[in-house]
């Protein structure tokens, strides 16, 4: 394996192409948590989840341990869990309420819950010493930037880079469609996320959400024999939820190159232009009287009828917004990835909707799901073929062409590959710091 750097890691991607280390090296992963993860805005969770001043919960981006927490101004902020002193994790609970200040196990020194230190024992030890011109003097470091997006936060961990709106662009319509479902116009976090590990790269969880060729061959054991045994029923109506969520995954591909895929610049992109394996379920009673009280009537379809199937955000979750849910793929080294499965619930609906959202989530995203296990089988073949010594490059070339342009936005065939080399494109580009834009995000 050849040594790489941040000169010369970039050389790995190559058009139609990328090379098997973006999966497998060590090396490779250790240059994305340095600077990848660190120049791009990263989701950290829902300012539902800390609804409360002094309400925190951890989480980790890449392999930074990070706490939200609720300040006493009501601003929520995002601190990297660990004490200025010695190093040691402030908060090791999920999620919790810590009052006014934070307090270290170790040794005892507090922190204002928006990371300024509060007060260390025996103070006067420190007298004569530099301790208050240090950055270990000043308090709990918060990350670069934060942004709260329609209850989304999201953060950046370089003090300096590209703005949250020049970072996302357009793609935040795929947001704006799952909060605008809500008859209120807000959603709250339905419980805990589902959480199981991968062993394989984040990447490959990733492309797979924008990949429309494999559902009808790797889902065949699953959705195929569900589907077969309701044939073998006679098809009866009406069909229950289960058969209405896990049938369409046996949709041919001309059904897949029909919904179309639509790509955004630095590595975002959906499939489902002209609707998605979500637009036939059935109406959920009073949802959309409870829509067209909010909205009016044709603004309430318009919102609906968007049935959009997996967005990503670049680099690593997954939109799905007719069923109000998010996917955290967070890399937790070359071979693993630790998977979170959110539910939203959008306020003002009814329970029904969270209901079937939940359903789909246990049969598609757990762990004791019966659809996800294919995708993890495959990941996993993947991760070990990929050791073979046969071939140095995977090939990302379906519906490719010479001149595309990933600066742009673009509609295409629902099969392409341009959103995986959309990704790989932007893999590159954030590889490398990005210029700063004046914004105001790290005063929020």
């Amino acid at each position: 394996m050849p040594a790489y750097t941040q000169e010369n890691v970039t050389d790995l991607v190559q058009g139609h192409r990328v090379h098997r280390d973006l999966y497998t090296s060590p090396e490779v992963y250790r240059l994305e948590t340095q600077h990848l993860f660190r120049n791009v805005w990263m989701f950290v969770g829902h300012d539902s989840q800390t609804p409360n001043k002094g309400d925190y919960f951890t989480t980790q981006i890449a392999d930074q341990p990070i706490i939200q927490v609720r300040h006493s101004d009501g601003e929520i902020h995002v601190l990297y869990n660990r004490c200025p002193h010695k190093g040691t994790k402030i908060a090791i609970d999920r999620e919790g309420n810590t009052g006014k200040f934070f307090r270290c196990p170790y040794h005892a020194w507090s922190f204002k819950t928006d990371g300024c230190l509060l007060a260390i024992p025996l103070k006067k030890g420190y007298d004569g010493t530099t301790l208050k011109e240090t950055e270990n003097g000043k308090g709990m470091k918060a990350v670069g930037a934060v942004h709260n997006y329609r209850g989304f936060v999201f953060a950046r961990l370089a003090d300096e880079g590209i703005s949250f709106e020049e970072f996302f662009g357009d793609s935040l319509s795929s947001i704006d469609n799952m909060v605008d479902r809500a008859p209120e116009g807000r959603m709250e976090v339905a419980g805990p996320p589902l959480r199981y590990m991968h062993k394989c790269n984040w990447k490959m969880l990733v492309e797979n959400q924008t990949d429309t060729c494999h559902p009808m061959v790797a889902h065949e054991s699953s959705a195929g024999t569900a589907v077969k045994i309701w044939d073998e029923l006679g098809n009866p109506e009406p069909r229950p939820a289960a058969m209405q969520i896990i049938a369409p995954f046996m949709s041919a591909y001309d059904f897949f190159e029909g919904m179309g895929i639509r790509t955004w610049p630095n590595g975002h992109g959906h499939t489902g232009v002209q609707g998605s394996i979500h637009s036939d379920y059935d109406s959920i009673p009073g949802y959309f009287d409870a829509m067209t009280e909010a909205y009016g009537a044709d603004m309430a379809r318009a919102i609906l009828d968007e049935n959009r199937h997996n967005t990503v955000y670049f680099p690593n979750i997954m939109v799905k917004a007719p069923l109000g849910q998010l996917r955290n793929f967070i890399p937790m080294g070359a071979d693993k990835t630790l998977v979170e499965s959110y539910v939203y619930r959008p306020v003002g609906a009814p329970d029904a909707l969270v209901a079937r959202s939940a359903m789909y989530n246990r049969m598609i995203n757990a762990p004791t799901s019966i659809v996800g296990h294919d995708d993890l089988e495959m990941y996993e073949r993947a991760q070990e073929g990929l050791m073979s010594e046969g071939l140095e490059w995977v090939n990302v070339q379906r519906l490719y062409q010479e001149d595309e342009d990933f600066d742009v936005e673009a509609v295409e065939n629902g099969t392409t590959e341009r959103q995986m080399r959309n990704q790989f494109n932007a893999w590159a580009k954030f590889m490398t710091p990005q210029p700063s834009v004046p914004n105001a995000e790290a005063a929020e």
